[in-house]
């Protein structure tokens, strides 16, 4: 097994992300946000941003899932080879993309993308984020060194549940024959646990951790209905 996803196993990756217009958009916040993620037990971090990505590159020494976003709609996680490239280039030893059937904005496959990628980086990985199983079987088949649940609600292909979509989660696991990473409104800590149990390789938290916005959103409506 790669070492580095050995070092992923039963373990959490934090995901360390703000979005535009927020204040805490800022290569530098974002490095320190990661920082504190590590020193908590997180045992990598995902990002994104070609900036992002060199700063949190810089302050910590565990593995990073790197990522683009081109857009908001579609395949917008970095969606062409070029992008994956630019990713890879910033230090990252996973490459994050969108792992969906649909059709990918340079017109190359995702198998395509995956082999374009492994040429230029041969020691690089790949996290395909899955919208269903159809797509993680499909990403198997493209290459993808990891199967994420990363787009399970947003691809249209199921509807978008509360929390985890565990059926999806369910059949997902059962078919790879790789890691599989859960990652998508995993709020809890017992939403994390639960997917460790049910068989993840290891579990992606973002929101729940590193989003004041959206944590202190949740408690606001909480005592709004009191």
């Amino acid at each position: 097994m790669n070492a580095i996803l050995d070092s992923l196993r039963g373990q959490l990756v934090v995901s360390c992300q703000a979005y535009p217009g927020e204040p805490m958009l800022d290569p530098r916040t974002m490095s320190q946000v990661a920082q504190a993620a590590v020193a908590g037990g997180a045992a990598a971090i995902r990002a994104k941003g070609l900036d992002d990505l060199r700063a949190i590159r810089a302050a910590v020494d565990v593995p990073i899932i790197g990522l683009v976003k081109e857009g908001a709609t579609g395949v917008y996680i970095t969606p062409t080879l070029e992008s994956c490239i630019a990713v890879a280039e910033t230090g990252c030893e996973i490459v994050a993309l969108d792992g969906t059937r649909r059709d990918r904005p340079d017109g190359r496959t995702l198998a395509e993308t995956v082999a374009g990628l492994k040429e230029r980086f041969p020691e690089v990985l790949v996290m395909a984020d899955c919208g269903s199983a159809g797509d993680a079987a499909a990403a198997q088949e493209a290459g993808a060194d990891v199967i994420g649940t990363t787009l399970v609600g947003y691809s249209g292909e199921r509807p978008k549940t509360d929390g985890p979509d565990w059926e999806a989660i369910d059949e997902i696991i059962a078919l790879a024959d790789r890691p599989v990473l859960v990652e998508g409104r995993v709020h809890s800590p017992a939403d994390a646990a639960e997917s460790i149990r049910r068989g993840a390789w290891g579990v992606v938290v973002g929101t729940a951790i590193t989003h004041p916005t959206t944590i202190t959103s949740w408690f606001a409506q909480a005592v709004a209905e009191a």
